[in-house]
C-alpha cells in the first residue's frame, strides 16, 4: 500500500467517514457512483470493485459486462455538503477489465492516453475553464418555458441577489474540496453565472469540472433553485459556454512562450493553433455533443460560429489573450467553442490531439482575424478563407466520421458508440416538435 492510500484510510478513520463514493463517468459525461463502506477500501485499492459495465452508456457490451472500478487515492476529498457526522467522501476511479487492464472505453483513460502522447514530446497539458450555467426558479416542467431567477446582466451587482449567495456557497464548497477558483460573476443572461477554475493539468481539471457540476446542482437543491448546464436554454439570451484556456509546458517552461515573437507565441504555439483550426470541424461533435449545442454556436451571444483565430478577438474560435511581457508563463490560447455540457475528458483529449497534430505536421498558422467576424458578409469571410463550424449535430457527426484523428484519439469503441448514440439522438429530435428539445435535455443537463 502506497502513502496516498495510507493517507486516505487514516483520514477516513480520523474524520468519521462512513461512506465513500467512487465516481466515474459514462461516455456522454454523466457522473456515476457507487458507495462503499470504509472497510472495503483496501480491497478496492488492491483489486477494484466489480460492476455491470453493460449497464453504463457506451462502456461495454452485454456479453463482456464484468468490469472493475479502481479508486484513484490522489482524488480523495470529503463532500462538505454531507455534514461532519457520519461523513461522506469521494474518489474518482479508473475503469478496468476483469484482467486488470484499462478499459478502452473509460473517458478518463482516453484522456490519459492523449496526455501520454504529449508526455512523449516532453510536454504537460494545462487547462483553465470558464464555466457558465443558468439558475432557474423551478425545476423544469414539460411544456413550460424555464424562468431565470433574476433579470440581471453582465457583471451586474444585485443587492441581496440570489446568484451572489449561490456563487458564494458554491465557491466555499469547491475550495473546501481543494478546487481553486479564480473569478466569479453574473454573466450576460438573466440568471446566468460564470465561475472560473484555476488552471491545472488537464486530468485534474476534468475531474474538477465533474466535481463542479455536482456541487452546482447540490447548491441549487439547497437554495431552492435549479441550475442547468444546457448550452442554450433560452433562444433570446446568450448560451452557456466553457471557454477553455490551453497551454503546454516543458517542465517549468511554457512551450507556448517565445520572448520577442508576435504576441509572444512560440513556433509550437502557432502550430498548435493551426492544428486546432485544421481539425476543428472534426472535433466539434465532441466539444459540442448535444443537439442544443448548435443553438448556442449559431444563436449569437458571442458564441463562435466561424473557424479562425485572433489576438484578443472574442468573435474568433481561438483567441490569444492579451499577453503580459513580464509573465511568459501566462502565454496561452483560449478555445471558445466548447460548452459546459461536454464530457471534459473526451473534449480535452481531442483538443490536445488536434493541437499536437499541428505541431507534429509543422502546420503554418494562417493570418489572424482582426475584424468582428460576425459582422462580415459571407463573401468577405470566404475571401479571408474563414469557414463555418458545423451547423448542427448531424453535420458535425458526418465530418467526425471521416476523421482518423478523432477515431484514433477516442478509440474504436468510444468512436463507434458516439456516432450511433448521437445519430439516434438527432433522429429522435427531428421526429419531435421543438418543445421536445427543452423537455429532453434541460432536466438532464
Amino acid at each position: 500500500m502506497d502513502r496516498q492510500q495510507e493517507f486516505v484510510l487514516r483520514t477516513i478513520e480520523e474524520r468519521d467517514i462512513r461512506f465513500v463514493r467512487l465516481w466515474f463517468t459514462d461516455v456522454l459525461g454523466a457522473l456515476k457512483s457507487v458507495a462503499v463502506a470504509p472497510a472495503e477500501l483496501e480491497g478496492a485499492f488492491a483489486e477494484g470493485i466489480g460492476f455491470d459495465g453493460s449497464a453504463i452508456e457506451g462502456l461495454t457490451r452485454v456479453f463482456e459486462a464484468d468490469m472493475l472500478v479502481k479508486p484513484d487515492p490522489s482524488t480523495f476529498s470529503v463532500l462538505p455538503w454531507r455534514g461532519e457526522h457520519m461523513g461522506t467522501a469521494r474518489m474518482f476511479c479508473d475503469i478496468l477489465t476483469p484482467h486488470g487492464e484499462p478499459s478502452m472505453s473509460d473517458p478518463r483513460h482516453v484522456l490519459r492516453r492523449a496526455l501520454a502522447k504529449a508526455a512523449d514530446h516532453g510536454l504537460t497539458f494545462y487547462t483553465h475553464p470558464e464555466i457558465e450555467f443558468y439558475t432557474l426558479r423551478d425545476e423544469h416542467r414539460s411544456g413550460h418555458a424555464p424562468e431565470p431567477v433574476d433579470q440581471a446582466g453582465y457583471f451586474d451587482h444585485v443587492p441581496r441577489g440570489t446568484t451572489h449567495d449561490f456563487r458564494r456557497a458554491a465557491i466555499g464548497i469547491l475550495e473546501a474540496m481543494g478546487i481553486s477558483v479564480e473569478f466569479s460573476h453574473h454573466e450576460a443572461g438573466p440568471g446566468q453565472n460564470e465561475i472560473d477554475l484555476r488552471y491545472a493539468d488537464a486530468l485534474s481539471t476534468a475531474d474538477n469540472i465533474m466535481t463542479f457540476r455536482s456541487v452546482i446542482k447540490e447548491v441549487g437543491l439547497e437554495q431552492g433553485v435549479y441550475a442547468t448546464f444546457m448550452p442554450k436554454p433560452f433562444s433570446e439570451h446568450p448560451g452557456s459556454g466553457m471557454h477553455t484556456h490551453l497551454s503546454l509546458f516543458e517542465g517549468d517552461h511554457n512551450a507556448f512562450y517565445e520572448a520577442g515573437a508576435e504576441f509572444q507565441l512560440s513556433a509550437v504555439a502557432r502550430s498548435f493553433i493551426a492544428g486546432l483550426l485544421r481539425h476543428s470541424g472534426e472535433i466539434t461533435a465532441i466539444t459540442n455533443q448535444w443537439v442544443n449545442s448548435y443553438r448556442r454556436l449559431w444563436g449569437g451571444g458571442e458564441a463562435p460560429s466561424y473557424i479562425c483565430w485572433g489576438h484578443n478577438n472574442r468573435s474568433a474560435l481561438i483567441r490569444v489573450p492579451m499577453y503580459k511581457p513580464s509573465k511568459g508563463n501566462s502565454t496561452r490560447i483560449e478555445y471558445r467553442a466548447i460548452d459546459s455540457a461536454c464530457n471534459p475528458y473526451l473534449a480535452f483529449a481531442i483538443l490536445l490531439a488536434a493541437g499536437l497534430k499541428g505541431v507534429d505536421d509543422g502546420l503554418d498558422l494562417p493570418p489572424g482575424a482582426e475584424d468582428d467576424v460576425w459582422s462580415l458578409t459571407d463573401s468577405e469571410r470566404r475571401a479571408l478563407g474563414i469557414k463555418p463550424l458545423p451547423a448542427d449535430l448531424a453535420e458535425a457527426l458526418a465530418i467526425m466520421e471521416e476523421s482518423e484523428l478523432v477515431a484514433e484519439t477516442l478509440g474504436e469503441g468510444v468512436f463507434d458508440y458516439f456516432l450511433r448514440n448521437k445519430r439516434k439522438e438527432w433522429a429522435d429530435y427531428r421526429s419531435q416538435v421543438s418543445q421536445y428539445e427543452l423537455d429532453r435535455y434541460l432536466p438532464m443537463l
